[in-house]
This record gives structure tokens, C-alpha cells and sequence, in this order.
């Protein structure tokens, strides 16, 4: 008489190596999957809350061999403070002035043309970023 093993119900006594690793696979994808959703959060929270000051060249103009101007609209919170950096740059791409202008004003939106005192003839003027004060107005 041979003995005739039957298969046991799947499941029936405890569970089984693969049920045991999609287990740890699925808590392991959600920590990384919450992980990641707060970290878009943060960054999307500190881009949008984060900007102090923020501006724009709108044009500029070259009025003289020692004489550059540009006009920059400035955004900011009502009561923040701040600067932006304004430079001129030679034909050569070398650059013959540069120039840091303070918004102080209570206001969120400046218009602003400024000048800036070249050592040559500039041929471009750019704007290469803007900083806000960490220090309260006062």
C-alpha cells in the first residue's frame, strides 16, 4: 500500500514565506510612500512661504560708457526686508559693476530703476538674485 500525502489548505497552518515578504514589502513601500509625501510637502511649504524677496529685470538700459541703469520690480511681504544684487557685464562677458540695492520700503511691490557706475562700457545689465533680512524691521 503506498501512502498518498494530500496537499494541507493553503494558508490553514500559519502563513507562508511569500505571504510573509508581500507583508514587508507593503509596510516597507508605505513608510518610503509617506516619506516622500511629507518631503514634497516641505519643500512645496518652504517655496511657497520661504520667499522674503523676489525680483524681476524688467529692462535695462546703457546710457553712457560709465553709466548703466536697470529697472527692477521688486515682490516682498509687506513688512519684509531685504536686498538684490544688479551687475554689469563688458561685451567680453567680464563684469564692470556691480551694485546691491536695499528694499526697506512697506510696501509689496517696488518699481526701482537703478544706476549703476560702470569702470567700462557695459553691454548687458542682470540681476543675480535677491536676499531677504533675517532680522525683524526695526
Amino acid at each position: 500500500m503506498t501512502a498518498v500525502r494530500e496537499a494541507t489548505p493553503e494558508g490553514r497552518y500559519g502563513r507562508t514565506d511569500d505571504q510573509r515578504a508581500d507583508r514587508t514589502l507593503k509596510i516597507v513601500g508605505s513608510v518610503l510612500g509617506v516619506a516622500l509625501l511629507g518631503m514634497v510637502a516641505w519643500i512645496g511649504f518652504d517655496y511657497v512661504g520661504g520667499k522674503g524677496v523676489s525680483a524681476e529685470l524688467i529692462k535695462f538700459k546703457i546710457v553712457s560708457d560709465v553709466r548703466a541703469e536697470a529697472h527692477l520690480e521688486v515682490r516682498k511681504d509687506r513688512d519684509a526686508r531685504g536686498f538684490c544684487t544688479v551687475r554689469a557685464l563688458s561685451e567680453d562677458g567680464s563684469e564692470v559693476s556691480r551694485k546691491e540695492v536695499r528694499f526697506d520700503q512697506d510696501t509689496d511691490r517696488i518699481d526701482e530703476i537703478v544706476a549703476l557706475r560702470t569702470r567700462a562700457r557695459a553691454t548687458a545689465v542682470e540681476l543675480t538674485g535677491c536676499t531677504a533680512d533675517d532680522a525683524p524691521k526695526g
